[in-house]
């Protein structure tokens, strides 16, 4: 023992490192030798899936079922990853607000992975069953594991003050006298001012209420149901419902489930039972049961997907196609997603699919008044589907509807050429945005005097179990709202998926 200049005594151990510290530094409640320094491996997993979300602008359902994979977690942990990860993402313009409160520098200052690991903490301790020394411990010990010991003090002061409060005082404080509505459900549902803007305006443009926002909102931050199809004279739901999966209530040859390790069906890995959102199955089993008028060549049908990559909706529009005796060529632009697209239809009979590479604005040239059944799933921002795909919110810009709009129309008028006189194209987004969905179609018609809408609504009903898809735009009073449908994820429980069918005369 040695003493120091202040009086105090100085312990040592045998190297000569001091070994008692000042109790009023801020630490873990736990005693050093008690504290976690390894990552626990669900969190690690969810760290891994936002550092690659943020780092290498990744997809988080791309990259979290290889990561649950790698490292070999069963169905709770795995359960366990998949809720932080997501949980973490869809919340993050609310918990960098509660963090720039906590942080004493920009929160751009901070090293990403440092910030990432605050995410995950701060949605262990705001928004999950975790208690919260359970959560600083193992937040901490994750810093310590893959970051470096130096940040985890930072990390560890930081969720400190943030387990302060819970999450509703928290939101209470960052809205405190805010009296604009888009800025506090900004804050409050951890959406960009500008898509709660946007999805405001899309309510109203097709009939609905913009109270519903609220709801709609919420929706978006439910955790997604995962929704199964077996491909119709193909695939058999039997193993999913001996699983767990339950029957689906809007589609038939669906299945519906909160989750689990899907490689373990027969069917998902034959290809014959795929992963699927209910709203695109409606849509595709629309247009295919959709009544054409145009002259068959040889009394078959042919059928195109403009737009098929990764192939999900190829996959069952060519199944249908192989019921009804026709046969369809799937289009995608980039190779790689073209090998998707093969790979996706690999399940159905080869003599009933092609796929073609190349630009889907070029096929109207290329093959004019050729195909029958045409589908359109044009690309948009995807704010239909801000539920399951929880970082897409935070990378898309407003200026990007714009500059998707020219494409939409150059695609829709290619199909619209290359559709027979009599045959009818289906538009498809997955965005309730007005001028990615309705002002499209409208170009459409005004430009040209050979086509007339069908009922969309009527033809989801048609398809549909329920019966009760077409009522969706309650309110319009324009020829298009009345004859197009928006399902809604606070209504329907699917990706806001919007269809308008086009026949050509």
């Amino acid at each position: 023992m040695t003493s120091n200049q202040g009086g105090g005594v100085r312990r040592r151990d045998d190297a000569g490192r001091e070994r008692n510290r000042s109790t009023g530094r801020n630490r873990t409640a736990a005693a050093p030798a008690a504290r976690t320094r390894a990552a626990d491996p669900a969190r690690l997993v969810a760290f891994e899936v936002l550092r690659a979300v943020s780092g290498d602008d990744a997809y988080a359902n791309l990259v979290l079922p290889a990561r649950i994979r790698n490292h070999r977690l069963d169905r709770r942990d795995a359960g366990f990853a998949t809720e932080l990860a997501y949980g973490a993402l869809r919340a993050q313009g609310t918990y960098d607000a509660i963090l720039a409160r906590c942080v004493d520098r920009p929160l751009t200052e901070l090293d990403p992975a440092i910030l990432d690991a605050l995410r995950l903490g701060v949605h262990q301790l705001l928004a999950m069953r975790v208690p919260a020394h359970a959560a600083l411990d193992q937040t901490v010990g994750l810093a310590r594991a893959v970051i470096g010991a130096g940040p985890s003090a930072l990390i560890n002061a930081v969720l400190r003050k943030v387990a302060a409060k819970e999450l509703s005082e928290w939101v209470a404080e960052l809205t405190a006298g805010l009296d604009d509505d888009v800025k506090i459900a900004s804050l409050e549902h951890s959406h960009p001012e500008w898509i709660v803007r946007a999805l405001r305006q899309a309510l109203v443009a097709h009939g609905r209420d913009v109270s519903e926002i609220t709801a709609l909102l919420e929706a978006d931050n439910a955790a997604p149901v995962v929704n199964l199809v077996a491909l119709p004279g193909l695939g058999d739901l039997s193993e999913a419902y001996d699983a767990g999966f339950t029957p689906g209530d809007l589609v038939i040859d669906s299945a519906l489930s909160s989750g689990g390790d899907l490689g373990r069906l027969a069917g998902v890995r034959e290809g014959t039972v795929r992963v699927q959102d209910v709203g695109s199955q409606l849509v595709a089993r629309a247009l295919a049961a959709a009544e054409v008028k145009s002259e068959l060549a040889d009394g078959e049908e042919r059928w195109l997907d403009l737009c098929a990559g990764p192939g999900g909706k190829a996959a069952l529009l060519a199944a249908l196609a192989a019921e009804k005796g026709a046969w369809i060529l799937a289009n995608e632009p980039t190779p790689h997603r073209a090998k998707l697209v093969a790979q996706a239809m690999s399940a159905v009979p080869e003599d009933t699919w092609t796929v073609r590479t190349g630009d889907g604005r070029d096929v109207g040239v290329d093959h004019p008044a050729s195909f029958d059944r045409i589908l359109v799933d044009a690309p948009c921002t995807g704010l239909g589907a801000l539920r399951r795909r929880p970082e897409s919110r935070w990378r898309r810009k407003l200026s990007d509807v714009s500059e998707l709009g020219p494409l939409q129309r150059e695609l829709l008028n290619s199909a619209l050429s290359a559709v027979k006189p009599g045959g009818v194209v289906a538009y498809v987004t997955c965005s309730p945005h007005a001028a990615e969905t309705i002002a499209v179609v409208e170009d459409a018609m005004r430009n040209r005097d050979d086509l007339e809408l069908l009922d969309a609504g009527a033809a989801l009903d048609d398809v549909s179990l329920s019966r009760n898809l077409g009522a969706g735009n309650p309110d319009s009073t324009q020829p298009t709202n009345r004859m197009t449908a928006q399902l809604w994820p606070h209504l329907h429980q699917t990706d806001a998926m919007f269809l308008a069918l086009i026949r050509k005369r």
